[in-house]
């Protein structure tokens, strides 16, 4: 008995000094981490424009346009492709008063440069009784050779290497694209982002107000039955409650819908995802603004590599090609040619090579002079919206700094106007607690305090959509993809 009770001391003591100076027994790591849970982690806008660069069907479509480039580049290559050419050629001749049978069987290689020069080589087997002297064919495998080439119509500019130009364009133009759809896109979801966190955070506000109307509607119900105050105080107070209520619903629905806008840039798997609502996070801390030299700097940045502006950049190149092919169709025609000749029936007279100068010369040249000057005219354009684009993009700037700066201001004068409103409600609920007041004036306060949080919260986020803007105006969402910022766990306090 004495030993079972000196056992049971030590451990009875244990349990007092836990219970009269707070100290909490150890708890095994495996059960703590059974009781703490982990809050989900907030959804940043770096993952969402991460999740748009990486999965957007329009960025993947724009994409495209690269395959699109290189088949046009193939293509126009084409044109220049060599060939290999077996010709076989046979003639019946009367050749002194006799009938024979001549002719050639030629395998040759045919190439085309871009400058327009033609090119062939090759082997020729003559067929039937034939001497020529220039070739020496007799029977045998003789080398022929030849070429053809403007001297000036044509010459380095002809319609074929003015499309292998262009092509050579597609791809710079594709790239182009794509950057174009990667900063719209990016506006959009950064937008469409801060909306969503927005609708969440107005109708939590929405929420907390019908709470402390249910929770007065509830006190007036016991204080009518006890005859401190009149019945119709408890139907104004329910009227509050069913205002507020409906309210809620609309700000619920909303946000339901800011939120299936934002899964239109939240795709996996080829299908939009809904985000949790757990995952709304809380609005950063506001950033300094840029220096002005850092704007500057921004601006002439943005004004040599804003896609708008290459475009308009490609595009004059472009039309600077037709306008070259349009001056040379200009000129006469004038080419020079040595071939093997191509017809039999010229072996009898002893000829293996033929040559030839060939001159055309129009005298109106109507289509070519139209052509020059519909390109120039395209030309004047694109200088006068080369200008235009540059001017945009420092307005743009311009206007993203101003609508930064107007933020700023309206979150301090919203904030100013809720603290005021909040003084207001507390000293006309503590007024209304000591039956100075009604409930009309109560929730009017009450109203005037959930409307200036209201402002408070769409304030913070336009100025947040204000520096997404400020991004697009700059072009720096077309340069690159947007990196996936990661989130650490934190635990639930």
């Amino acid at each position: 008995m004495m030993q079972t009770l000196k056992a049971t001391i030590p451990l009875a003591l244990t349990f007092i000094s836990f219970a009269f100076f707070g100290i909490v027994p150890p708890i095994d790591a495996a059960e703590e981490g059974k009781t703490k849970s982990l809050a989900p982690i907030p959804l940043t806008l770096e993952e969402v424009l991460a999740r748009v660069d990486r999965s957007h069907p329009l960025l993947k479509g724009s994409g495209t346009e690269k395959i699109v480039a290189r088949g046009r580049l193939l293509r126009a290559l084409g044109a220049f492709e060599p060939a290999l050419v077996n010709d076989w050629e046979l003639e019946r001749l009367v050749k002194s008063g006799s009938t024979v049978s001549v002719g050639f069987n030629d395998s040759f290689l045919d190439v085309r440069h871009p400058s327009g020069i033609r090119t062939i080589g090759g082997f020729r087997v003559g067929i039937g009784p034939i001497q020529i002297a220039d070739l020496a064919v007799n029977g045998t495998n003789q080398p022929i050779m030849g070429f053809s080439m403007p001297l000036l119509r044509g010459l380095m500019v002809n319609p074929e290497n003015a499309e292998l130009q262009r092509s050579g364009l597609a791809d710079p133009r594709a790239d182009i694209q794509v950057a174009q759809t990667r900063q719209d896109l990016f506006l959009a979801g950064a937008g469409q982002y801060w909306e969503w966190v927005a609708a969440w955070k107005l109708a939590d506000v929405q929420r907390r107000a019908l709470k402390v109307a249910e929770d007065r509607l509830k006190q007036i119900e016991q204080r009518a039955k006890a005859g401190a105050v009149a019945p119709l105080d408890v139907v104004e107070a329910n009227q509050e409650v069913q205002r507020r209520r409906e309210i809620l619903i609309g700000a619920t629905r909303a946000f339901e819908q800011e939120q299936y806008r934002l899964s239109m840039f939240l795709w996996d798997r080829d299908a939009p995802m809904t985000p949790d609502v757990e995952r709304v996070p809380e609005f950063p801390r506001q950033a300094e603004l840029p220096t002005t030299e850092a704007v500057q700097a921004d601006k002439l940045n943005a004004r040599a590599t804003r896609p708008e502006v290459l475009e308009v950049a490609i595009e004059a190149r472009v039309n600077n090609i037709d306008l070259e092919l349009a001056k040379n169709n200009l000129l006469p025609i004038l080419n020079a040619e040595a071939e093997p000749s191509r017809k039999p029936g010229e072996f009898v007279l002893g000829l293996g090579y033929r040559f030839g100068v060939e001159m055309r010369i129009p005298f109106l040249q109507r289509r070519a002079r139209g052509e020059v000057l519909e390109a120039q005219g395209k030309a004047d354009r694109f200088v006068l919206v080369q200008k235009f684009r540059e001017q945009q993009v420092i307005v743009d700037v311009d206007n993203a700094l101003s609508a930064i700066e107007r933020a700023k201001q309206r979150i301090a004068a919203s904030f100013q106007s809720l603290q005021l409103a909040r003084t207001l409600e507390e000293g006309e609920r503590f007024r209304f607690s000591l039956g100075a007041t009604s409930v009309l004036f109560v929730n009017l306060r009450e109203r005037n305090a959930v409307d200036s949080e209201n402002q408070w919260i769409r304030a913070k986020a336009d100025y947040q959509k204000a520096l997404a803007l400020y991004q697009w105006a700059i072009g720096a969402w077309g340069k690159s993809p947007a990196p996936a910022v990661p989130v650490s766990y934190r635990p639930i306090p």
